[in-house]
């Protein structure tokens, strides 16, 4: 499976009263890990909405092992879990220093978006394959179709 490492430095303003991260920006730090995940391939999600294809969140859950604090460097692990017809399981790792601190996921639906509303689609298979593989060359092939 293919996978994506984000590494940043936590803030101040991601911090409550008591110094600790505060817990939404695990959620926020997901997204942006999704979307660094998907530009990793190329295929940054700006492209696809482009295309009117967006992926909604429909559902996300984060457990937490440790606290983090201001200007720790943390590493986000991102791999594709289960992926369904219209669905894909995003799994995130937060580390810090190597040990893991948090993990969790997101579940996105592959939508378009059209003057209707949206309306879930099949995930194509070139993008199945492209979320799949972890090799550059197989990379190449699948986006030169």
């Amino acid at each position: 499976m293919r996978e994506n490492e984000h590494k940043f430095i936590i803030e101040f303003g991601e911090t409550d009263g008591a110094g600790i991260v505060y817990f939404p920006n695990y959620l926020k730090w997901f997204d942006n890990a999704t979307h660094h995940f998907f530009r990793s391939m190329n295929l940054p999600l700006a492209q696809l909405k482009e295309k009117n294809i967006i992926l909604p969140l429909i559902d996300v859950r984060c457990t937490f092992e440790k606290p983090l604090h201001e200007d720790q460097c943390i590493v986000i692990k991102t791999t594709v879990g289960k992926m369904s017809t219209k669905t894909i399981q995003f799994i995130h790792e937060i580390f810090l220093n190597g040990e893991r601190v948090s993990y969790g996921y997101e579940l996105r639906g592959w939508v378009l978006k059209g003057e209707n509303g949206i309306a879930a689609q099949p995930i194509p298979e070139e993008i199945r394959e492209l979320m799949t593989c972890d090799d550059v060359v197989n990379k190449k092939e699948v986006l030169s179709r």
